[in-house]
């Protein structure tokens, strides 16, 4: 049987026209019928491109020469974005960012979900769209005796030094700065993940953007190491508006950032911020939101969607630590939360603690055999809300969700592939998708939130008619 033929060979040049944005924010197009993906070629555009690798079904190819510039092409802010794997989009103006996320949510439906008859609004974006991660995790390394500290260039683990970040909040580089002079001075290794050598392996720095409290967390490849008190001493000094300064220990050879055990070395163990009216702790290892103003936009789209009206039973699916479980409580009359990781159930009561509410109830464990065993007890829900990992919702969830008939669904996506995927299930189970709304949570990246409302006429379940 005779190999097929392919259009293209490695290290051939190229002409193309692109015609969208992969997941990862590359340029996609055809040539010849074949499928490229080229990193930096903008929709609209025609390049002239180097193929560099090819696969049954589809290639990868390097921009040489940009013929024809899309309308949309902007210069990029930041200095190093061409070495930099952080962002992928700052070539492309933020009007165009937002449409193209939401094609790409508009595409996903339709290819994977087979989905064509809702609404998709155009994306919600930041008036803003810099300097608004409150999170920043930086691996440190060492070049001809110094340290470097910055992120990885695309595709390797090799540090790309850098002083600022144009995503980051402010405070967040100032800190991640200040731990590299000092250990530099002092004379601190940077680890060495080859040899699996050296003391400093990250810096990761957090900020309550709406309280302006400062954690940072030293992550070590051990618990002690020379000048380790003189460090923390010259931090403080450094750093005088610090809120909590931790050391994690990582002594696994993984590229896992955070090990499991931490220690405050000065401090709270926790730091706080709010969204909304609603307050939360945020502990070294807790999950939350990167983008806490577009966080408000995304849950008040999620509490829209739910229309509660004080009445309803409501159960949240991948609580986490309780971030859209609180908000909700507001307006419903008692929220179930589930989530398998202990220590975000640990967190979610404390969160529920802390704003005095008590129409919540928190539990450890998989979601599709804690709620049935919910449903026995004789607890019915009008709306679920799930917010699942990138790899979108357990399949025995989903057939969980199906036969208990709530209502209304709200799916909050970070995935727009899985989650077509599991609006098709859902679809094909009883459910109709009635609206989606992309949120832009990650400016200048190729990532997009998704908050969609789903409607089941089953019956059987409890009404939410007005």
């Amino acid at each position: 049987m005779a190999t097929m033929q392919l259009p293209v060979k490695i290290n051939q040049t190229i002409e193309m026209e692109f015609t969208g944005l992969g997941h990862n924010g590359e340029g996609v197009g055809k040539y010849q019928g074949y499928t490229l993906f080229v990193s930096g070629a903008l929709p609209g555009e025609i390049a002239k491109v180097k193929i560099t690798k090819t696969n049954k079904n589809y290639g990868f190819a390097r921009l040489l020469q940009v013929i024809k510039p899309s309308p949309d092409r902007v210069k990029p802010t930041c200095s190093i974005y061409e070495q930099c794997g952080g962002c992928q989009l700052q070539h492309l103006s933020y009007k165009g960012q937002l449409d193209q996320k939401r094609k790409i949510v508009q595409d996903n439906l339709e290819r994977i979900g087979k989905i064509e008859d809702v609404t998709i609004h155009p994306t919600l974006g930041m008036e803003n769209p810099w300097n608004y991660r409150n999170k920043s995790q930086v691996p440190f390394a060492e070049r001809e005796g110094g340290l470097v500290a910055g992120f990885f260039a695309k595709g390797t683990h090799e540090v790309i030094d850098m002083k600022k970040c144009v995503i980051q909040q402010e405070a967040n580089d100032r800190m991640v700065q200040d731990v590299r002079r000092i250990a530099e001075e002092l004379g601190i290794s940077a680890y060495n993940e080859v040899t699996h050598t050296g003391i400093l392996r990250h810096v990761v720095s957090r900020v309550g953007a709406n309280t302006g409290e400062l954690m940072l967390i030293l992550v070590t490849s051990r618990k002690d190491f020379p000048k380790k008190e003189q460090l923390v001493e010259k931090i403080l000094e450094e750093i005088p508006e610090l809120t909590s300064l931790v050391q994690n220990i990582n002594e696994e050879r993984t590229n896992v950032i955070l090990g499991l055990k931490s220690i405050t070395l000065w401090g709270r163990n926790v730091i706080y911020d709010t969204i909304g009216d609603i307050k939360f702790a945020i502990s070294p290892r807790s999950f939350y939101q990167v983008n806490p103003e577009q966080t408000k936009v995304l849950y008040d789209k999620a509490l829209e969607y739910a229309e509660l009206t004080g009445e309803e039973i409501v159960i949240d699916a991948y609580c986490g630590i309780g971030t859209i479980s609180l908000f909700v409580a507001q307006r419903a009359k008692h929220v179930y939360g589930v989530e398998i990781i202990p220590e975000a159930i640990k967190d979610a009561k404390r969160n529920a603690e802390i704003n005095e509410i008590e129409n919540v109830t928190f539990e450890v464990g998989a979601a599709e055999k804690v709620i049935p065993k919910w449903v026995e007890q004789g607890i019915k829900a009008d709306v679920v809300v799930v917010d699942p990992p990138r790899k979108g919702c357990d399949e025995a969830l989903l057939q969980t969700i199906i036969e208990l008939k709530p209502k209304r669904m709200v799916y909050v996506s970070c995935n727009p592939s899985t989650l077509a995927r599991d609006l098709r299930v859902l679809e094909d189970g009883g459910f109709k998708t009635v609206e989606v709304q992309p949120v832009d949570m990650f400016p200048q990246t190729s990532h997009v939130e998704t908050v969609c409302l789903l409607t089941s006429n089953s019956k059987g379940s409890r009404g939410l008619d007005k």
